[in-house]
């Protein structure tokens, strides 16, 4: 005998296993709307990251070409070697203004063979060339010095008002408040670029170039300041890799649990969300007003991203440990492994996919952090020349690629600013590569259980 009242032939022709009640066509609503809310995040996500590196590209890509003029300049022995002897030593004596009118008057000449006429002045007319022209004359004389008394062929990095132009970044009406440059200027230019004396190519300067000054932005690169990235990163690998992973394994395999441990585990995840500024105030009073080592190295760089990115090692290394089943662990001691050999000879194997991940995760954040770089003054450090050495790699004042980014973003000129937007790809390659080792690195390592 039941309770329940038996159903009448009318509500059992209504009900059927295939067909949906109200109650189920609403749920079945429900998750579709949810699959569709979904679909659009994913979309709305895809579109600003498109719009995003879109943007970086299209700015960034006019900073891997650059505007040269190719001109014959006579080299007068009288001028580049006065004493005769082709003695570098000697030559050097003549400084970059000594071959300023030896190209004023190179250009005048090409400009006249091309039928140009004009009224300016060689030496107004040698505003289109780059203030460093004459410096790179010089170092090409310097080390050849047989080039004296003779006519020789150079390409010349043009100035960055006339670059701007041909690249669209400078119009003629920009120019009528310039002192350096004016509309007749790019008349001539125009003209030059028609007979081929002017012409855009890849900027291989950009890439392996150091810095510039303010009033040389055409002569700019990121070459200086990505090898002080270089140097940075061997050191917060040198030092995060062995004590991040140590500190997981311990923490994880052999810490006993404890309010000790409980507290130490507390606070490797709060450093974990420090900002990195903290760490830059940390490295500045700890490194270099109580150490004593040299402002601006990449050393140091290292040693205040070595702290910062220590927490994120620490803990996906200790979620890849503790993804390993415990029946491996038992499994091991149960054949008579020690607790070390266990951990060392099958946890850590199946663990490393997981392990490696996060370290080249956690130096691929430090690799673009700024924040640490400005307390220790990378920041307003001009790398102009790269190190002699290793040791003067580490020890001697340098800058990174984020924080000459940072540099170039803040200067005046717009050249700099299209520089700022090459640098900014030059970190996403970095980035990118270091992901595409983490994922190699991964599948490398990979086994299964």
């Amino acid at each position: 005998m039941t309770d329940q009242a038996p159903q009448t032939e009318a509500q059992t022709a209504h009900r059927s296993l295939y067909a949906p009640d109200a109650r189920t066509r609403r749920r079945n609503a429900a998750e579709r709307r949810f699959r569709l809310y979904g679909l659009i995040a994913v979309a709305v996500g895809l579109g600003f990251l498109a719009v995003l590196l879109t943007t970086i590209v299209r700015n960034g890509l006019p900073a891997f070409t650059q505007t040269h003029v190719t001109l014959e300049v006579a080299l007068p022995e009288a001028v580049v070697d006065p004493a005769g002897t082709r003695d570098p030593a000697l030559m050097a004596k003549v400084y970059t203004f000594g071959y300023e009118p030896l190209l004023d008057s190179a250009l005048a000449a090409a400009v006249a063979g091309q039928g140009i006429d004009t009224d300016m002045t060689p030496a107004r007319l040698g505003r289109i060339l780059s203030a460093g022209a004459p410096a790179q004359v010089r170092r090409a004389v310097l080390a050849d010095p047989s080039l004296a008394g003779q006519s020789v062929t150079f390409r010349l990095l043009a100035s960055s008002r006339v670059d701007g132009y041909l690249k669209g970044r400078v119009a003629r009406a920009d120019l009528a408040q310039d002192r350096n440059l004016d509309p007749q200027h790019l008349d001539i230019v125009d003209e030059l670029r028609v007979a081929g004396i002017v012409r855009r190519g890849f900027n291989a300067g950009f890439i392996t170039g150091a810095d510039a000054s303010e009033s040389r932005p055409e002569q700019a690169g990121i070459g200086v300041a990505a090898l002080g990235s270089v140097f940075m990163m061997l050191v917060v690998l040198a030092l995060a890799l062995p004590f991040g992973v140590a500190a997981a394994i311990y923490l994880e395999e052999f810490a006993p649990k404890n309010r000790l441990t409980d507290v130490i585990e507390v606070n490797i995840s709060n450093l974990a969300a420090v900002p990195s500024i903290v760490f830059g105030i940390l490295g500045l009073a700890a490194f270099i007003q109580v150490a004593h080592l040299p402002q601006s190295a990449p050393l140091v760089g290292g040693l205040v991203l070595t702290l910062m990115t220590l927490p994120r090692i620490i803990i996906p290394a200790r979620a890849a440990l503790t993804a390993v089943p415990p029946s491996i662990r038992e499994a091991a001691l149960g054949v008579g492994a020690s607790k070390t050999q266990a951990v060392f000879h099958h946890v850590l194997p199946l663990a490393m996919p997981g392990i490696l991940t996060g370290i080249i995760i956690g130096l691929a954040q430090a690799l673009g952090e700024t924040a640490p770089l400005l307390l220790i003054g990378m920041i307003g450090f001009v790398a102009s020349t790269y190190p002699d050495g290793v040791a003067s790699g580490f020890l001697d004042p340098n800058s990174a690629m984020p924080a000459q980014i940072y540099e170039w973003a803040k200067r005046a000129d717009p050249a700099y600013y299209e520089r700022a937007w090459g640098g900014i790809v030059v970190l996403l390659v970095f980035l990118l590569g270091m992901n595409l080792i983490a994922v190699i690195l991964r599948r490398r390592f990979e086994r299964r259980w």
